[in-house]
């Protein structure tokens, strides 16, 4: 069981701008902040429920993108992710449907953050 994930990124404030519109449609929110006194840099960890499970840093961005799935609720809200996502400035990177070649439900968005990592929201229930 995953507890959290973090990764750095290369303009601190616009990703967490990012973040936290291209979240919120998924329940998540700004948890914390917090300053990182090894390297004078702050930290932003987002959730759901006061959890924070999510975190961004401004060390510095990674010379490679990552992917990151969200789990939605239903495919409504993976539809309000990729919205929301994309008017934050994320960039599409593959439109909201159905991936039949994961599963028969595997209903996911795709868009790209301001360093170019892959986010995603997904649903697995039946439509």
């Amino acid at each position: 069981m995953i507890d959290h994930i973090g990764f750095p990124v290369s303009d601190y404030d616009r990703a967490k701008a990012f973040y936290l519109q291209a979240l919120a449609p998924l329940g998540y929110g700004l948890v914390m902040e917090v300053q990182q006194d090894e390297n004078d840099s702050r930290a932003a960890g987002f959730g759901a429920d006061g959890m924070p499970d999510f975190w961004i840093g401004g060390e510095g961005a990674l010379n490679k993108p990552l992917h990151v799935a969200f789990a939605a609720q239903d495919r409504a809200t993976v539809d309000a992710f990729h919205r929301a996502a994309l008017a934050a400035g994320g960039r599409d990177n593959g439109a909201p449907g159905l991936r039949p070649h994961y599963h028969a439900n595997y209903y996911g968005a795709f868009v790209r953050d301001p360093d170019g990592h892959n986010i995603e929201a997904v649903c697995h229930a039946p439509g």
